[in-house]
């Protein structure tokens, strides 16, 4: 049986470390590694789990269906329905993912991130889909505002 180097060994141990530490990156910075858009933040002033219902309610108002998540993690993904894009045969639909983390005050901060989903020939290619986030919509405010109204109130 061949023996590692120590410097193999090392070199070894630090990628395990380094990987395993990815994982642990806060949200904004894995954000900023992975390139993608910063979300839009409000902070609500009831717990978390009376936000999340919260949130759910607001999903709804908003047109969108769940997907997947739970309050006990404060992820939330939906979708919504499709819609006829702008060139013939397109589909067009906006994807919402939320992730909600208690304050210190006993309040939650939402974070929110919208993109547009465009299939430019659903009937031919289905799948081959792009993804563009949205800035400036005002299904953000509509959003934010459903969720204050179930929760009274935020920041």
């Amino acid at each position: 049986m061949t023996r590692l180097p120590k410097t193999a060994l090392c070199l070894l141990a630090a990628c395990f470390l380094l990987s395993a530490g990815c994982d642990e990156l806060p949200d904004s910075i894995r954000d900023r590694i992975d390139g993608a858009e910063p979300p839009h933040v409000r902070v609500f002033p009831a717990d978390q789990k009376t936000t999340y219902a919260a949130v759910l309610e607001a999903v709804d108002q908003i047109g969108f269906r769940f997907e997947r998540g739970g309050s006990a993690t404060g992820n939330l993904e939906a979708i919504s329905g499709l819609a006829t894009g702008d060139d013939p045969g397109s589909t067009r639909q906006f994807s919402l993912k939320a992730k909600l983390s208690p304050t210190l005050d006993g309040g939650t901060e939402v974070r929110v991130w919208i993109k547009e989903i465009i299939e430019g020939d659903s009937e031919h290619q289905q799948g081959f889909a792009t993804e563009s986030p949205l800035r400036d919509t005002p299904l953000y405010e509509a959003f934010f505002h459903a969720i204050q109204q179930g929760t009274g109130g935020g920041k």
